[in-house]
């Protein structure tokens, strides 16, 4: 499970392992302008519809996070309501070969393929807050009149709660805590069952220092923290 791990980690390839492990955000609220908007990036919906439908595998998670590198193969994270008040799942899935590929002179969509895929239980109160907390992120930090861009470059999808946010790798803000974040949950795809509880409090420390940033950040003005001029 390479792709979507050395995206969040290596700065080479667009992640940040110094942001990762900083405790506070590394820029001010006026300096923050991610290259995130909303919808879908120029040429890049079909891609990522295959893509999240091959993830998905017919389920519908509330939240999502894929990566549509350049040239490697796609990977994303998930999180699918469970039933009633039971257990969330929490997925992290990498396509064993890229899903885009050009054949023929066209691109085709190689969504016949078993993706390699970790699938864990997640409480259902703090995937709930999760959720909301990400999407009450996100709509501080993108513009609903900003649109997704195109970039020549790794791509990431966001889509919280029926909301989609599109672009480059956020680092400054609500956005890189939300990196934070997703490098936690991918590690908590990987863990057993105890080292998995330590992990959910380790979030809910991070989810608790993403509130005090939205809370400053409206406490300071929207104009300033979503990176408006």
């Amino acid at each position: 499970m390479s792709d979507f791990r050395a995206f969040s980690v290596s700065a080479s390839t667009l992640a940040v392992a110094a942001l990762l492990l900083a405790a506070p955000v590394a820029h001010a609220a006026d300096e923050c302008k991610p290259e995130l908007g909303r919808g879908w990036p120029p040429a890049t919906e079909n891609h990522g519809n295959a893509v999240e439908g091959l993830f998905a595998a017919g389920a519908k998670p509330s939240l999502s996070l894929t990566t549509l590198p350049r040239y490697s193969p796609e990977s994303g994270l998930l999180l699918v309501p469970g039933d009633g008040d039971g257990d969330w799942r929490l997925r992290y899935a990498e396509a064993d070969d890229r899903v885009a590929a050009w054949s023929g002179g066209a691109l085709r969509m190689r969504i016949d393929q078993e993706p390699e895929v970790a699938d864990v239980p997640m409480p259902a109160a703090l995937a709930k807050r999760l959720v909301a907390d990400w999407r009450r992120a996100l709509t501080a930090t993108v513009p609903e009149d900003r649109p997704a861009g195109f970039h020549d470059a790794d791509t990431l999808l966001f889509m919280v709660d029926g909301m989609r946010v599109s672009g480059l790798l956020p680092e400054c803000g609500a956005g890189e805590l939300l990196m934070q974040q997703s490098e936690l949950l991918i590690k908590a795809t990987d863990d057993g069952d105890e080292r998995r509880a330590r992990r959910w409090n380790e979030l809910t420390a991070q989810l608790d220092e993403l509130e005090k940033w939205l809370a400053g950040n409206a406490a300071g003005g929207a104009g300033a923290g979503n990176g408006n001029d």
